[in-house]
């Protein structure tokens, strides 16, 4: 999916909700009447309050409100949100779905597991490294060529300053089953810039791997980089200044108590 792709661009804004004071025998009426909900956002007026499924009334009273028996510290989401982090949350946490809320705590819209996959499939999806070749040879007008190299961990400079516990988890996970990508690297004079694999290769340093497979678009003319410059200004020489952060304190992820 595309790194730049927002929430608001694939949720759907047509939510379904229901209201605290209403019964557990009317939203199982609901959730088996509609066409495959199987739980709704708990909204006072438009503010989210919760989110009920039909395993929270599963045991409880027909006539009893749905305040009672509705999840009330749900994960919410800003529309504004990288579509690539609230896959994250739904895929890595079993989150099915994920309201989605505006600066107010208002219900805008609804992001899914479905519509993550549905993301996946629509895009059309650029070969990294031609686009990354491109881009270097039209901004810096360089030519640059591009090779197949095993490169050495620890002479790699990070360009990117923090990468996501749980994702950190998953990419060891494929690294142990050989299934991880190669990483995407800019040499620039000797000069190895890590473009693309921040949490594989710091998954593969915690394995105690020495290096790995990558593409290597090799900078023929030294030229001053933009993303060498940022690494630089961040103070990233090497993945050892690489953060590793939790999905939950994602600055666009609050939960429904702490809107209230």
């Amino acid at each position: 999916m595309s790194g730049n792709a927002t929430v608001k661009e694939y949720m759907t804004r047509e939510v379904s909700t229901v209201s605290p004071d209403d019964t557990v025998g009317d939203v199982a009426r609901r959730i088996v009447e509609s066409d495959g909900h199987n739980g709704f956002p708990v909204c006072h007026g438009r503010k989210v309050e919760g989110f009920v499924n039909a395993r929270d009334i599963l045991m409880a009273d027909d006539d009893a409100p749905i305040f009672t028996v509705m999840t009330d510290d749900i994960i919410v989401a800003h529309p504004e949100m990288k579509l690539t982090d609230a896959a994250r949350v739904i895929l890595r946490s079993g989150i099915q779905k994920l309201p989605v809320v505006d600066d107010a705590g208002n219900l805008v819209g609804i992001i899914s597991n479905t519509d993550v996959i549905r993301s996946q499939i629509e895009r059309a999806t650029p070969e990294k490294v031609g686009k990354l070749m491109r881009t270097l040879e039209q901004i810096h007008d360089v030519p640059v060529h591009e090779e197949r190299r095993r490169i050495q961990i620890g002479a790699l400079i990070p360009t990117q300053a923090r990468v996501y516990a749980d994702e950190l988890e998953g990419r060891r996970y494929e690294l142990e089953r050989g299934l991880a990508e190669p990483l995407v690297v800019i040499d620039n004079a000797g000069t190895l810039l890590l473009a693309d694999g921040h949490h594989r290769v710091l998954a593969a340093a915690r394995s105690e791997m020495d290096e790995m497979d990558a593409y290597v678009i090799v900078v023929d003319d030294v030229v001053e980089l933009g993303m060498q410059r940022t690494a630089e200004k961040e103070g990233l020489s090497s993945i050892d200044d690489i953060d590793v952060v939790d999905y939950a304190r994602h600055p666009l992820i609050e939960t429904t108590k702490r809107l209230q």
